[in-house]
């Protein structure tokens, strides 16, 4: 493009300022749109898919005090999206009395999940629970292996995870008295940003060995697991939008709506300095020519 000679020799026009605006002055836009909801409880009310639908209604459908497997299968880079996914899970399990047994197939999957328990048990509605360690819930750990993980687990779990995540024996925690396979659980929630995750539970756990599951993925990941739904996924919350569809559908906003906010925010201010920006270079050209 020609190079605009202001015509008034003390300064540029309006436009002409416009189209010099220094990248850094957009990014600093952005960061204060992403930062500020963090520090304020807002949120705002998103429409629900069919899929974050499908997945409530499979989890408020589980009865109350059920046995339930809690597999986190990811780590602290996906956690952004997954980690509100995996409290606003603990809170219904919370709500509904489960008894809860937490695994990992990642590495970091343990600590996710103490993280998670530790933000959903200080919610103020559960203080007057009286949770005991082994009775009410287990941390059995990270086992390696992928999905021979899950294939032993079909028929032998205290085989595959002998001990708790703290090294106490599975013999000695009462909540894992009875249960020698995956066919004891009534239920179970995977959080996963990859492999080994939710495809392996599916293939494994769901269709060899009749796991009622749910799911919540990455957005990335989120495509490649739609085609379970429905048949062998009983629901599928994907990325940040299904995390904050969940949360507001469960009846537990935390997070992930405050992040929405952020992003919403941000969208709309991109929006605007594309439009400015065309404004402004169609302007300035139909002046050049």
């Amino acid at each position: 493009m020609a190079e605009i000679t202001p015509t008034n020799p003390s300064g540029v026009g309006i436009l002409d300022r416009l189209m010099r605006i220094d990248r850094r002055v957009i990014f600093a836009f952005i960061f204060v749109a992403l930062i500020f909801p963090l520090f304020f409880n807002i949120s705002q009310q998103i429409p629900l898919s069919r899929e974050v639908t499908m997945l409530n209604d499979a989890l408020q459908k589980v009865p109350d005090g059920a046995l339930v497997l809690y597999a986190f299968d990811y780590d602290p880079p996906s956690a952004p999206e997954l980690q509100p996914m995996a409290v606003a899970a603990l809170k219904v399990g919370l709500k509904k009395h489960f008894r809860m047994v937490m695994i990992g197939l990642w590495p970091m999957g343990p600590q996710q999940s103490n993280l998670a328990w530790k933000v959903a048990t200080a919610d103020p509605r559960f203080a007057g629970l009286k949770l005991t360690y082994g009775v009410d819930y287990v941390n059995l750990g990270f086992q390696s292996g992928n999905e021979a993980v899950i294939q032993k687990m079909g028929s032998d779990i205290p085989s595959t995870f002998p001990q708790d995540y703290a090294g106490t024996p599975v013999s000695q925690i009462p909540i894992m008295n009875g249960v020698r396979n995956l066919g004891n659980f009534d239920f179970m929630v995977n959080i996963s940003a990859g492999y080994p995750g939710t495809r392996e539970w599916v293939q494994f756990g769901v269709d060899r060995f009749g796991l009622k599951m749910i799911a919540g993925n990455t957005a990335v990941q989120t495509t490649e697991m739609s085609p379970y739904v429905g048949r062998q996924l009983l629901g599928l919350a994907g990325g940040m939008r299904g995390a904050a569809e969940f949360e507001q559908v469960s009846g537990n906003p935390g997070r992930a709506l405050r992040y929405m906010v952020g992003q919403s925010v941000a969208h709309v201010i991109v929006i605007i300095f594309i439009i400015i920006g065309n404004v402004a270079y169609f302007s300035t050209r139909k002046r050049t020519q």
